[in-house]
């Protein structure tokens, strides 16, 4: 199932770029909405905070990650609150690569980086937003772990 998942993340890095040709440009009003829904995901991932994470994601949003598919908002909380319990992060940041536009989503691509149970760890991962209401949610993240 990992190497699955692991397969999975990095066909999406690959084609990711591959489309970023044919790639929409954002309108400036959406990306700093999208760029409010990445610092507060970021800002919860440093506060260890699951339900604020969660908060971010549409209710029927998608989690890849390396120990599973997590589906729905509260499947996503869950996971979260155990990793954070397990391995509480610090100085959570990341770099954003790509951001584009997708019909009436956008995706992005880009690098992470933070200290987990004093253990320096970094990865990759990424996220398609959509509208939810007269907000911008998260839909679907792959997040891919390079400790």
């Amino acid at each position: 199932m990992r190497l699955l998942i692991a397969l999975v993340g990095l066909a999406i890095g690959f084609v990711l770029p591959a489309f970023a040709q044919q790639k929409d440009t954002v309108d400036p009003q959406i990306r700093q909405q999208i760029d409010a829904i990445d610092k507060k995901l970021d800002e919860a991932f440093s506060e260890n905070n699951a339900s604020a994470v969660a908060a971010l994601f549409t209710e029927d949003a998608i989690l890849v990650a390396p120990d599973g598919i997590f589906v729905g908002r509260q499947a996503i909380e869950k996971r979260y609150a155990d990793t954070f319990q397990r391995w509480p992060f610090t100085n959570f940041s990341v770099q954003r690569d790509q951001l584009n536009a997708i019909d009436n989503a956008a995706w992005s691509v880009g690098e992470w980086t933070t200290n987990a149970n004093s253990q320096p760890g970094h990865g990759y991962r990424t996220l398609v937003y959509t509208r939810d209401g007269d907000t911008w949610k998260i839909r679907v993240i792959v997040a891919m772990y390079l400790y």
